[in-house]
Order: structure tokens, then sequence, then C-alpha cells
């Protein structure tokens, strides 16, 4: 009740410094949702400054803007890719797709051997002999799918 009476006295002016205060806590917490807190709780200061809101409104200004705003900026930062110098790390058989390679061990079963790099991988499959040659095509896990060439 301390909180609600504090800014029932100090109106708009609490609302100010509530918000800077989120703002530099998000420089000491990051992730974002303090932010866009933190420039609620600025924006619900300048309209209690500009136009005479009781408490109760003030919360609900503050909320709304908060959940919209955190909910608009998780959305944005989900949709966009993060950019990355590495874009194949922790899928390395995504970075294969579309080379050629030989078999190993033939392909029985649905399944077989080709070495690529410095790593045997295993492959899936039509029914191959030993020397054949292979395109890469997709993976299922560590599984490469292949299809023959020629």
């Amino acid at each position: 009740m301390q909180v609600i009476d504090f800014i029932a006295s100090n109106g708009p002016w609490a609302w100010l410094v509530a918000g800077l205060i989120l703002l530099a806590l998000e420089l000491v917490v990051p992730g974002g949702f303090l932010l866009w807190m933190g420039i609620a709780g600025i924006v619900t200061g300048l309209v209690a400054l500009l136009q005479p809101v009781g408490w109760p409104g003030q919360w609900l200004i503050f909320g709304v803007l908060s959940l919209v705003s955190i909910a608009l900026w998780v959305r944005w930062s989900r949709a966009r890719p993060a950019k990355t110098d590495r874009p194949y790390l922790n899928r390395r058989a995504d970075l294969f797709i579309g080379q050629e390679a030989v078999l190993e061990m033939p392909i029985v079963q649905g399944y077989g051997r080709v070495v690529l790099g410095d790593t045997v991988w295993r492959v899936s499959g039509p029914e191959l002999p030993v020397g054949h040659r292979v395109r890469i095509v997709g993976n299922l896990g560590a599984v490469l799918a292949v299809e023959p060439i020629g």
C-alpha cells in the first residue's frame, strides 16, 4: 500500500522517476523487458502531467503500455533471424547439402557411410554399391539423405 500512497501523493513525478529507475536497471540486468517497462513508466508520467488521471487509471495506462510494448518487442525480435558468422554451428549436416561424395560402405537396408572431410557420416537412400557417387539432398539429424548420381 505504500507504493500506491506514494504514487497517489506524487502522481506523475513518481512515474517519471520509476521509469528512469527501470531504464537504469536495464543496464544492469539485460533482457529487454525493463527497457519497455521504463518507457511505459515515463509515458505514464507524461500523460499524468498533461491530463490529470487517478492512480487506478495511471496503473492501467502503465500496465497496458508495458504489456503491449513487451509483446510487440518479443514478436519482432523472434521474427528476425539472429545474424551470425557461423550459421552452421550445431547444424553441421546442413553444411553438406548439395555436395557430392563417394560411398565408403554400401547402402544396404537403407543405410551406408560416406567420408566428408575428416568425419564418417551415416547416409540413407536407395541400395547402392561401394564407390558409387551420391549427392546429399537433406538430413534427418545426423543421417544424411542421399540420391545416386548418374
